[in-house]
């Protein structure tokens, strides 16, 4: 009798533990699909951008380019203020 009742809990556990799997790879494969969403978005938005002429790094080489020079003008302005006092 006994051991048709361990038998019985442990077909239990397994069908628990199987449960608890199923439900785990589901979130899992829902995770991935966002992740999957996501990088097609950031895909799809570099692609626009390269047809406006604009890939992220280039912008910010331009964007720093711009700061270079500024200050290069700021450095110019300062000399011409010394020499004027």
């Amino acid at each position: 009798m006994k051991e048709k009742g361990r038998r019985e809990s442990k077909q239990a556990n397994k069908k628990e533990r199987k449960k608890e799997r199923k439900k785990e790879r589901k979130k899992e494969r829902k995770i991935e699909r966002k992740r999957e969403k996501r990088k097609q978005a950031s895909k799809q938005e570099r692609k626009k951008e390269r047809k406006r002429g604009e890939d992220k790094a280039s912008k910010q080489t331009r964007k720093k380019e711009r700061k270079k020079e500024r200050k290069k003008e700021r450095k110019k302005e300062r000399k011409k203020e010394a020499r004027r006092k």
